[in-house]
């Protein structure tokens, strides 16, 4: 049986989409930077609004009282993390080499984000009127489903089978 080769296997496809994904983060942030008011909420729709502020630190403001300098290198050991991670990843795991490529682009529109203002431009707020998630933006939904992917294809994929026939 042959394996199936994932389109993101492939370096110069994840290198695109990669580089999409990136200039589609930082196209809605410049536009979020020029349109929204900060730290106003712009309804959508009942549970959705749209409101700018920033994140100094990571994930949910973790760190966020440590040094600009060391948010960007340990984004950049994170990068160099996952990078080797996903070069370790058999060709024949399409979900997790589609994580890994949604996680790098996240992880660099955020890195982004720090280098040239020393923080992270959030602006997606899912609310109700007792309740309200974290605010964040498009770099840390690629990051969340890329490794939710990576996630299912450990659970699901190709190794997890090949596990059980070599058990019989």
């Amino acid at each position: 049986m042959t394996a199936r080769v994932g389109f993101l296997s492939r370096p110069i496809s994840a290198v695109i989409f990669i580089i999409i994904a990136v200039l589609l983060d930082q196209a809605i942030k410049i536009a979020v930077e020029n349109s929204l008011p900060l730290e106003q909420m712009v309804p959508v729709i009942p549970f959705l609004a749209l409101y700018r502020t920033y994140n100094m630190g990571v994930a949910f403001s973790l760190l966020s009282g440590m040094e600009r300098e060391f948010i960007i290198g340990m984004r950049l050991v994170i990068v160099a993390f996952v990078l080797w991670l996903w070069r370790r990843t058999p060709k024949d795991r399409p979900f997790a080499h589609l994580g890994y490529a949604m996680i790098i682009a996240g992880a660099i529109g955020n890195l982004i984000d720090g280098i040239i203002y020393g923080h992270v431009v959030d602006y997606i707020l899912f609310h109700t009127a007792t309740w309200s998630f974290a605010v964040f933006n498009l770099a840390d939904s690629f990051i969340s489903v890329g490794a939710g992917l990576v996630i299912v294809d450990e659970l699901f994929g190709p190794k997890a089978a090949a596990s059980v026939d070599e058990q019989k």
